[in-house]
């Protein structure tokens, strides 16, 4: 996947079929194509790949489907970036889980400036409404663009405050699915300027386990992630974890200790977060880093790779699923371990997860479903 090169149509297409095949989410996607050279060999490789991790059957996202998808897309203006080509957000790229295709409607411009994001909870006060689109309208008048999630209260606040300067709606469903659907004229709205993103299908309806897919995506487009309300157990607080482990910025707003709603975000502030009273803490506190650059986006040494027909023989195979449980491991501990060679171990993993055996968590971890 080489950065920075546009695929073809035959390639975009096949991109979107591995996507939508069962089991395969961006860290095995990216597996896959590493391992395989591209997502035509993934995808030839996968019903072998399923059965020997101990799935009956596995089910391809059929070509028929995938071409309807795309001309659907077309039809509504939603163009479908692939990770690696020019319009995909750079800083997004740099996440181990970014999407392989992001569905965008909307002024594709307004990803590459920076993004601040702005978060917080449905059930606002006024003066956290008030507070969230003066933020963002300082922060859009400064040349930022502003990051949320759509949601009533803070999330849409921050929304309609800079949609003259550009804001980005992440979206927990498909491009046809918005919600809450009260939210589709403000989406239709906000994407003169700014845009609508979704990594999933285009009808796809959102679900309760979506939402923290969502917010990596929030955080992950983002230099940083300001806070204004959250109770203890907010998803804005799922945020700002995935921010943290992302090596973004996270800001938070204090608010009275006995307001229910800012005890997440005065939580965050004795955890350590960069306190939040005006667009001018954010703007000093993000500057430096904008200055320093993006960090390389990593990819697998060549020699480690396997082709198609290189696959781990039984021994191998035990070994490696022996050392496996339900507690999280790193993949270096795994080759290290098995004493067989990182891509073997890779195969290995692919095999599992398409059989819907094996979880992959951050840093490098997995385990045993």
């Amino acid at each position: 996947m080489a950065a920075r090169t546009k695929l073809t149509d035959e390639q975009r297409l096949d991109w979107l079929r591995l996507i939508r095949s069962d089991n395969v989410g961006p860290r095995t996607f990216r597996e896959l194509i590493n391992t395989y050279g591209g997502a035509k060999g993934a995808l030839a490789a996968l019903p072998a790949l399923a059965r020997r991790g101990g799935a009956s059957r596995i089910t391809l996202c059929p070509v028929e489907d995938a071409e309807a998808e795309l001309k659907a897309c077309h039809a509504r203006g939603i163009d479908l970036i692939a990770l690696g080509e020019p319009d995909y957000p750079q800083r997004l790229q740099t996440i181990d889980d970014a999407p392989p295709l992001l569905a965008v409607r909307g002024n594709i411009a307004s990803l590459s400036r920076p993004l601040v994001a702005i978060v917080g909870s449905r059930n606002a006060s006024a003066v956290g409404l008030k507070f969230a689109a003066s933020l963002a309208r300082d922060l859009g008048g400064a040349g930022y663009g502003i990051v949320s999630g759509l949601a009533r209260g803070i999330d849409a606040a921050a929304h309609r405050a800079s949609q003259e300067t550009g804001t980005i709606a992440v979206l927990a469903g498909g491009q046809a699915r918005i919600y809450p659907a009260e939210h589709e004229k403000l989406v239709d709205e906000l994407i003169a300027q700014g845009a609508a993103v979704s990594e999933m299908p285009l009808a796809h309806e959102p679900r309760a386990h979506d939402f923290p897919r969502r917010n990596r995506l929030i955080s992950g487009l983002s230099v940083g992630v300001v806070i204004v309300e959250a109770a203890k157990r907010s998803g804005s607080l799922i945020t700002a974890r995935m921010a943290g482990e992302q090596g973004r910025e996270v800001f938070a707003v204090p608010g009275s200790p006995l307001d229910p709603r800012a005890e997440g975000t005065n939580g965050l502030l004795k955890q350590g977060a960069t306190l939040v009273t005006e667009a001018a803490d954010v703007i000093n506190a993000i500057e430096p880093i904008l200055g320093r650059g993006l960090p390389p986006v990593e990819e697998p040494e060549m020699e480690d790779l396997l082709g198609p027909g290189d696959e781990p023989d039984n021994d191998e195979r035990s070994r490696i699923v022996a050392l496996l449980g339900p507690s999280p491991i790193t993949i270096d501990d795994l080759v290290r371990l098995s004493d067989t060679t990182p891509a073997t171990v890779r195969v290995v993993l692919l095999e599992l997860e398409l059989a819907g055996r094996l979880e992959r968590h951050g840093g490098g971890l997995v385990s045993l479903v």
